[in-house]
């Protein structure tokens, strides 16, 4: 595991209005089955490259999935998946990687997929296994994320880690926050947090 690095001040300053877009939260609070790993990664791009697995894994096991109960679920636990990763790194991630990317344009096209994503989400929410597109709706989700997870392990995660950005005391922060996001969606509908 690299060193940790440090942040430029331990101060926050008020978030300019660029920062500030890119700190807004999904709104969405649909619940899902999916609960996080008890030994998440700490340091935060291995967060979110883990998480870019499991959701990767979803999506592939939805392909085989044998009937529409078993995509029901996948598809409610890629749904949940992707709403608490873009939370991560709309209010957590982004706002530390803006102050130190060469090229700012990253994260305004990754925002741009972000809201692409969330309305394929409320589409496949919408609807069910079995229905005109579902099966589609998610296929073409799994492209968006493909894209999106390519663009950011190949340009964004290594100039964040070249950078004095302390991805550990981060990583921290968002493992705390994705629990309290997973809380939030098993609280939210308790059905599914039993199930």
């Amino acid at each position: 595991m690299p060193k940790s690095k440090k942040l430029k001040s331990s101060a926050s300053p008020a978030p300019s209005k660029s920062e500030e877009r890119y700190s807004r939260a999904n709104k969405t609070s649909k619940a899902s089955r999916l609960t996080p790993p008890a030994e998440a990664p700490r340091e935060a791009i291995a967060l979110l490259k883990a998480d870019h697995r499991e959701v990767e894994d979803l999506f592939s096991r939805f392909e085989s999935a044998a009937g529409d109960a078993e995509k029901r679920d996948l598809a409610n636990a890629i749904c949940v998946a992707l709403k608490v990763h873009a939370r991560l790194e709309e209010e957590l991630f982004y706002p530390a990687a803006f102050g130190v990317l060469e090229d700012k344009t990253l994260l305004d096209e990754a925002q741009v997929e972000h809201a692409s994503a969330k309305d394929l989400i409320a589409q496949i929410e919408a609807g069910a296994p079995g229905e005109a597109f579902f099966d589609a709706r998610v296929q073409v989700l799994a492209e968006y994320v493909a894209h999106h997870v390519k663009e950011e392990e190949s340009e964004i995660f290594p100039q964040c880690a070249r950078s004095k950005i302390d991805l550990e005391a981060l990583g921290v922060r968002m493992k705390m926050r994705k629990q309290e996001l997973m809380t939030g969606f098993a609280v939210s509908n308790p059905i599914l947090a039993l199930s």
